[in-house]
Order: C-alpha cells, then structure tokens, then sequence
C-alpha cells in the first residue's frame, strides 16, 4: 500500500490523514499551514512503520509552523510503540486524543482493538479501561499488551 497525507479542514482546525506504511518509500510533503495552526494527525490507516518511517516523521513534525498546535488521535498500536520507545516521536505539548489498545479472549481466539478516548478511558497518568471488552460471542477479553510498558507515553 503507497503511503499519503490528506489534508482536511475541520472546522478552524487542519486535519491531516495519514494512510499506508511510513518507511523509505513515504513521502511527506509539507502542509499548507499557518503560524500557530491546530493541526490533527489521524493515524487510523497507518498500517506500519520501520525506523527510515521514523527518521522522516520527526523532520515532517519539526518542520511544522512555530506555534503549532498538535494533536494525534486513532494511534494504531504500531504508533503508540513509537511514542513510547522513540525520544521526540511526539513533539511536547502534543495531546493525544485517542488511541487503540489490543485485546484478546484465550477461549476463542478473537482479537479485537478497542479505541480508548481522551477524558473517557484515560487522562495523563492515569488509564481507566473499559469493564467488559467482549468478543462477537459474548466472550470476555483481556488487554493483550503490559499496561505499564503500553501506556507509558501517558506519564509524559
């Protein structure tokens, strides 16, 4: 799948939908924004990213307008790895609104990414999940990730 940024208005805010695998093949092309811009990166489709991805990310990010405000929401799980492993993945001051946590049911198999959202199920430095994930059989499921490694990046 080719990589691409799409970018949106949202109101007065700019969204700027990212698709595909973020490695040496993407392209970033620099946004049309103004100084001190509200600026949302959807990561929803972002399907993989390898350490070239990385490197190109973080010039991307940086060469945003001075002012900028940032904010990340559907963090699939392959970007939530990053924040949390990668020194300034995330520029500071970048509020995530959501992201996606992995959950799985050792009964039946199923796997399910459950979209945890700013102010419900999380606020820095603390995680409240969801009481019952059920898979699509009423199964009960459990987060298929170590809490204190995958949400780390919420302690700042």
């Amino acid at each position: 799948m080719s990589f691409s940024v799409v970018q949106k208005a949202e109101g007065n805010k700019i969204c700027l939908e990212l698709k595909g695998s973020v490695d040496e093949d993407a392209v970033f092309t620099a946004p049309s924004l103004a100084p001190g811009a509200d600026v949302t990166l959807d990561l929803e489709a972002v399907t993989a990213i390898n350490s070239v991805g990385i490197r190109e990310w973080i010039k991307w990010i940086k060469a945003f307008p001075s002012g900028s405000q940032l904010s990340v929401r559907h963090c699939p799980k392959v970007i939530v790895d990053q924040i949390n492993m990668v020194a300034g993945f995330l520029p500071p001051g970048t509020v995530v609104q959501s992201f996606y946590v992995p959950y799985y049911a050792d009964e039946s198999g199923a796997e399910k990414m459950v979209l945890f959202v700013n102010g419900r199920d999380f606020v820095p430095g603390k995680v409240t999940p969801p009481e019952d994930v059920k898979d699509d059989t009423g199964t009960l499921m459990e987060m298929d990730v170590i809490e204190a490694k995958y949400f780390k990046f919420l302690n700042g």
